[in-house]
């Protein structure tokens, strides 16, 4: 019986959980009165399109996100660019991104939920997910236990900082316990 995962049907395959992942705030800090490090990117070109922050992009988080048990996830404005720009400079393959609704109709959930909630939710469809951001707060959290069949964790990140040890700490955690 051959029991490796990819030739498995759809229906036989554990999926891992998604992680979605936004990038101002969390991989480019911003906003600290104390300054914030300056990173070279190895071996890559500047691809940075004269991005003022990039800079601030910490190329040992690539190797971090990637062995996080889950499927990667861009859920941020920055769109495909994050492949472009980011992705080189963390050493990250191409990363799925979330299209998000026109503006017109991305504010159709009433209350203070973020207007990326329903989005994500929707694109997670039941499946467990991460959803790491600078931006959440309670009545996200609200709102996707509401509408979510599935495990979530919304992880607020300190925008101030950006992604740390402690943040990959929760994050392994979770992951590990809702994973594959």
């Amino acid at each position: 019986m051959d029991t490796d995962p990819a030739r498995l049907p759809e229906t036989s395959r554990v999926r891992r959980p998604l992680l979605f992942l936004d990038v101002d705030g969390p991989l480019i800090p911003f906003g600290s009165p104390h300054g914030h490090p300056v990173y070279e990117a190895p071996g890559t070109a500047d691809v940075s399109g004269g991005h003022p922050l990039l800079s601030r992009v910490d190329p040992a988080l690539g190797p971090l996100l990637a062995a996080l048990p889950c499927e990667l996830v861009w859920a941020t404005t920055w769109g495909e660019d994050a492949n472009l720009v980011l992705g080189p400079r963390l050493g990250l393959p191409a990363l799925p991104v979330v299209e998000w609704p026109e503006p017109s109709r991305a504010d159709g959930r009433g209350g203070a939920a973020h207007w990326k909630t329903a989005g994500l939710v929707a694109r997670a469809a039941g499946r467990a997910f991460v959803w790491v951001d600078d931006e959440i707060g309670d009545a996200d959290r609200w709102w996707v236990s509401a509408h979510h069949r599935g495990p979530a964790l919304l992880h607020r990140v300190d925008p101030r900082i950006g992604l740390g040890n402690a943040d990959f700490a929760v994050l392994e955690a979770w992951l590990r316990a809702h994973g594959a």
